[in-house]
């Protein structure tokens, strides 16, 4: 059949519209002593119809944006290949992709060293290219991602949808390469996490796709253990050592090393957990001692704490801590600061992390996608869309937002499942201990937590805009997936 009949028989069946197609651009780079091929465009997610028990074939639901790289003249079947996603919801994979793991990296700069625009490219030495193939996928309203005409974006705004979606993307690109024998691996960032415990439970579940690895960047697991809410106070005592390390940084604990400090916050967990839910039934001198104690470790005062009830929520403590400087701090690096705009502010009106990066990893991204991979596309690319919300956790209702069962239900089914898990030090979204507490409730046999293994850096979510910690990390990758391949 030729081309234009092939294009006329879509019009066909879709009036006057013709089905949506690939739209896929495939250049050819080096990095390094790397020759690799880059590939991004949009794939077109299909759902198989069915109407009165007849199959009606697939139609077109919805249009994902996806940059993969490929190395040249390399033995696909022994190459791993690795799935790379962002988090938010809402966020694109212009993160992972340009700050760590692609060839190329976004030049930004770090705290108190930022680039100004406009900013820049480099070559990405360290790349994970050198051991992985990469693919970058944008969930749908993020990046170029959308829903196909006259279908709702809606749909793909939740937990399940979301994992669907990006779950079929993941079939779809290891069947039309032929790397369903090769090593696979899933790498997620922050909400990233969430999706990609549920994803590797999903993929085993409904494809048979068994993963050598998962990679985990400051996963939110537990929502429970990272939002305050008026009936829980399990993120008071995981957040606090994020708080002492925080303050130490900005040199309210000039007297002290930040590693004694943050033990003692830590050790000091259990008893703050026992302080809190006595309740109104805690006695004036134990309020007093754990006042006393929370400020000293947080770097406020004992006012402040004592007005807080004890519960120092962190959008307000990332508020409060230099407002004697007329400051606030990152949330996501709490290493930054900003100008407060409102010196009374009861909660932080921005975080001064996302402005710092935001303006080159955009830039960056368009100049790359436009420019060196040759790519045209007039949509914005959305790399942090607030279209996605409200996001969707019916499957959760009455509950916590939690998956750690999910990893657990994946660990269980794959016994050769690895684990990788980076923790950033002053990472104020998703601390440490908030991480730690997941995994201490996650239910599998003792043997199989072998193979789960945890690094953390001195710096935030994001741990490679410090270039020490992004040196390190991308060993540290290189490292987990030749150890887990199998090869």
């Amino acid at each position: 059949m030729s081309e234009e009949t092939k294009h006329e028989s879509a019009e066909d069946k879709q009036g006057d519209k013709p089905e949506p197609s690939d739209d896929l651009r495939t250049t050819h780079h080096t990095v390094g002593d790397l020759s690799y091929s880059a590939t991004t465009g949009r794939i077109v997610l299909r759902e198989e119809v069915t109407e009165e028990e007849k199959y009606n074939g697939r139609k077109a639901k919805a249009e994902l944006s996806i940059t993969y790289y490929t190395l040249d003249d390399a033995d696909a079947a022994s190459r791993p290949v690795t799935f790379a996603f962002n988090g938010g919801p809402g966020s694109s994979s212009i993160w992972l992709h340009l700050g760590l793991l692609g060839p190329r990296r976004v030049d930004s700069g770090d705290v108190g060293d930022l680039t100004p625009p406009p900013y820049g490219l480099i070559d990405n030495e360290e790349t994970l290219l050198r051991h992985t193939d990469l693919v970058f996928i944008d969930p749908v309203s993020t990046g170029y991602s959308r829903a196909a005409e006259g279908e709702k974006a809606k749909d793909y705004h939740g937990f399940t949808g979301d994992i669907e979606s990006v779950g079929e993307i993941i079939r779809l690109w290891t069947t039309r390469h032929n790397r369903w024998l090769s090593p696979k691996f899933l790498i997620g960032e922050s909400y990233g996490g969430t999706r990609g415990a549920g994803l590797t439970d999903y993929l085993q579940a409904r494809y048979g796709m068994f993963l050598n690895g998962v990679m985990f960047l400051a996963p939110a697991f537990n929502m429970e253990t990272l939002y305050h809410a008026r009936y829980s106070d399990l993120p008071n005592p995981l957040f606090l050592p994020t708080y002492a390390a925080t303050a130490h940084y900005h040199g309210l604990h000039p007297d002290r090393e930040l590693d004694d400090l943050v033990a003692e916050a830590r050790a000091y967990a259990d008893e703050y957990r026992a302080v809190l839910a006595k309740g109104q039934n805690l006695a004036p001198e134990e309020r007093a001692a754990a006042v006393a104690k929370i400020a000293s470790l947080a770097g406020v005062s004992e006012e402040y704490v004592d007005n807080a009830n004890l519960r120092l929520e962190h959008t307000r403590y990332y508020a409060e801590l230099l407002r004697h400087k007329k400051l606030v701090t990152g949330r996501l690096d709490t290493r930054f600061t900003g100008p407060a705009d409102n010196h009374i502010r009861e909660v932080m009106a921005f975080d001064p992390f996302l402005s710092a990066i935001d303006g080159p990893y955009t830039a960056a991204l368009q100049s790359y996608l436009h420019g060196e991979l040759e790519y045209e596309n007039d949509a914005i690319y959305e790399t942090l869309s607030r279209d996605v919300h409200p996001w969707s956790y019916k499957e959760f209702e009455g509950n916590a937002v939690d998956v750690i069962d999910r990893l657990g239900n994946a660990m269980r089914a794959n016994p050769h499942l690895k684990v990788h898990i980076a923790m950033g030090r002053y990472d104020g979204g998703v601390p440490i201990e908030a991480i730690e507490y997941s995994l201490d409730h996650l239910e599998i046999p003792l043997e199989a937590r072998e193979r789960i293994e945890t690094r953390s850096y001195p710096t935030g979510h994001m741990m490679y805009v410090h270039a020490p910690s992004r040196i390190q990390q991308s060993a540290d990758l290189a490292d987990f997936i030749r150890r887990a391949s199998n090869r």
